[in-house]
């Protein structure tokens, strides 16, 4: 298969790998793949430092096709989504989008996600790659519990027809302007942090609608951008022209990784799992006990973690870590104070912007206070680390 059909036809190489409409072109470019919640994608093209660089310095392009897109329209949908997650989504202004959890009944995080209100009874959500099944199978069966005949809420799974490109770094706005209309030009300059709007791109084939976002996880200015399976491999290779001379690469997820960590941003599976609250993730002001009325899917047992103090005290609470020498502490070390066990590292390598090793971790919550001093058992050793404020990493304004 060339790698034109290849881009443009999501396809399974097996029983449970699965490949995004742009695979193709990653082949192309000489990707080292990887498994990511059973699709293959790509690692890095080259330098997985050179690409981190690249993001923070200038402009970097990434494929999240892999990523769900769940639709829910009606006139109840707002509603249906403060039942189903744990924010106050009702409230979110057209064109305007919001970070919030979806929770089991116990309080436990079954994903972190993104929704956007894209227009008065429409909104996306937008669920992590490994859990897109799990929320989008997760919101069906709530919104049969939401009311007789899903209280007239509509939910569409579209995540096997969508791809989604992300553009990421101080070039970015450059780059996406230079492929849209002039008339269309202030409207994203003036696109704030978590909005988003709909607009038409001329590429080749003709004029491509799409869903641009100022979202990302990177910890940089950037966009994302929505658009069906059949026009995405023209969109990116719009994007990587429009990139020539603003220096501007494809990136994979060993720098998407990086990136993440130096600005806090907690990874699901890391971080986040069924078996931690928001309160114990430092996700407690996501959760909208009082800003909403009603029942919502786990209010009852966060409410109780809440009144007993979870994340506050006793229990573990997720902290920074950084690093006072030079060796890296990653996911799963020990972290010890005074040799006693306190805690574990979710995630940590070296920070190619601080030049000092990062870390998240959950320690016990008296030891979360920045300023702490605490170490890490790097295989046998004991290394120097100091609780610190997140992000690690916040770009200038």
């Amino acid at each position: 298969m060339t790698a034109g059909t290849q881009a443009t036809t999501p396809a399974t190489a097996g029983a449970t790998e699965k490949r995004t409409a742009l695979y193709g072109r990653h082949e192309a470019l000489g990707a080292s793949f990887t498994d990511f919640g059973g699709w293959q994608m790509p690692l890095k093209y080259g330098s997985e430092l050179a690409e981190h660089r690249a993001v923070r310095e200038a402009a970097g392009l990434f494929d999240l096709s892999h990523m769900g897109e769940v639709w829910a329209t009606g006139p109840a949908a707002g509603a249906f989504l403060d039942y189903a997650l744990v924010g106050k989504l009702s409230a979110i202004a057209v064109g305007k989008a919001k970070y919030s959890l979806i929770c089991a009944e116990d309080g436990g995080i079954i994903d972190d996600l993104i929704v956007y209100r894209v227009a008065p009874e429409q909104y996306l959500v937008v669920p992590n790659a490994g859990n897109a099944d799990t929320v989008a199978a997760e919101l069906e069966a709530r919104r049969e519990a939401f009311g007789s005949d899903g209280g007239g809420v509509s939910l569409r799974d579209a995540s096997a027809e969508t791809s989604l490109i992300a553009v990421q770094g101080p070039n970015a706005q450059e780059i996406v302007l230079s492929l849209v209309a002039a008339d269309q030009a202030d409207a994203v300059t003036g696109l704030k942090y978590y909005a988003s709007l709909g607009l038409e791109l001329e590429l080749r084939d003709g004029g491509v609608p799409v869903l641009l976002a100022r979202t990302g996880y990177t910890g940089e200015d950037g966009f994302e951008l929505f658009v069906a399976n059949e026009h995405a491999a023209g969109l990116w290779d719009a994007i990587r022209a429009a990139g020539e001379g603003r220096d501007l690469i494809p990136c994979g997820l060993a720098a998407r990784d990086s990136l993440r960590l130096e600005a806090g941003m907690p990874l699901y599976g890391n971080e986040l799992s069924r078996d931690v609250t928001p309160f114990e993730a430092g996700l407690g002001g996501v959760v909208a006990l009082k800003s909403k009325d009603g029942d919502f899917v786990g209010r009852a047992a966060l409410q109780a973690k809440k009144d007993d103090g979870a994340g506050t005290t006793g229990g573990r609470r997720l902290v920074g870590l950084r690093g006072l020498g030079r060796r890296a502490a990653r996911s799963h070390y020990t972290v010890l104070k005074d040799g006693r066990q306190v805690g574990e590292v979710t995630s940590g390598q070296p920070s190619p912007t601080l030049g000092y090793p990062v870390a998240l971790a959950y320690v016990d919550v008296e030891l979360a206070e920045p300023g702490t001093q605490l170490e890490v058992d790097l295989r046998g050793k004991a290394e120097p680390f100091e609780v610190v404020a997140l992000p690690f990493y916040k770009r200038e304004r």
